[in-house]
């Protein structure tokens, strides 16, 4: 099911156990993943696995994306094997250049996503000429990758640190700009739910709207601050309200004594709120 997911849950293929749980996960975003974590020889089983799993579920009401290898460390044959069981989207890493983005999209399905991570110094330059296909929908910052490919320490993953703040500013407007939703990092100390926190809050304060989890604590915390709360939902309401009876009048801009002014630029990001609820 595609659906503008918040929170994507990262799920290593090779262990079952985890898949089996996958009904009872409040996930919206299901990352079947095949590359890091899963050692070259668990590698064989975790693909077979991940079609036996997409095939048991697909009626379920979740967004299912597979995470292949590199196109040349293996993901050829792993896209070839995982167009049979049309998951949602396929993600695929280790991409340079739109000459890459071009050979990913001539492998994958028709009826598939095209899905990229953005984690090298090329991709990093090439971010705004990625999109060459209206297929191409969706990128993931794969920040520590990123980092030591600039040569950047890991420190930078500070939410006080300039450059940490600017490169989280740089790849959400440029993805926007081109029409592609931006999915923000992994945060890799799961455990740490209250600085996991922070890091939400200033992002949705930035404009994500989507992030990378690799526990379900994670994906549950993604999908609450992520949210709209009840006060927001109930004032873009009003707005909607209020600006289409005016609008029936030929009045496109006035003053609420509530809601201050409302004009058309006001109304349409109200209705993306309650589009997105």
């Amino acid at each position: 099911m595609k659906i503008d997911f918040k929170d994507a849950l990262m799920l290593s293929t090779h262990n079952e156990k985890h898949l089996l749980k996958i009904p009872q996960l409040d996930a919206q975003c299901i990352m079947l993943n095949l590359e890091d974590g899963v050692s070259k020889e668990q590698k064989p089983e975790a693909l077979r696995l991940c079609g036996e799993y997409l095939q048991k579920y697909k009626e379920q009401e979740k967004m299912f994306v597979v995470r292949v290898n590199a196109i040349d460390e293996g993901g050829i044959d792993e896209i070839n094997y995982i167009n049979q069981f049309k998951p949602d989207a396929i993600r695929v890493p280790k991409i340079q250049t739109p000459e890459d983005v071009e050979k990913i999209i001539n492998l994958i399905d028709k009826d598939i996503e095209v899905h990229l991570s953005i984690e090298s110094a090329n991709a990093w330059n090439n971010l705004n000429k990625l999109r060459i296909n209206e297929r191409v929908t969706t990128f993931y910052i794969g920040m520590l990758d990123l980092s030591a490919d600039l040569g950047l320490s890991q420190s930078i993953v500070d939410r006080d640190n300039p450059t940490m703040t600017y490169m989280l500013s740089h790849f959400l407007i440029t993805c926007k700009s081109i029409g592609v939703k931006p999915v923000s990092f992994v945060y890799q100390d799961y455990k740490n739910l209250e600085e996991f926190s922070k890091w939400l809050e200033l992002e949705k304060k930035m404009g994500f709207k989507a992030k990378g989890c690799i526990s379900p604590k994670q994906s549950e915390l993604v999908q609450k601050i992520f949210g709209q709360s009840e006060e927001e939902i109930k004032r873009a309401l009003k707005i909607v309200e209020l600006f289409e009876a005016n609008e029936a009048k030929g009045i496109t801009g006035f003053v609420d004594e509530e809601l201050g002014f409302i004009d058309e630029p006001i109304y349409k990001g109200a209705k993306v709120i309650l589009e997105r609820n």
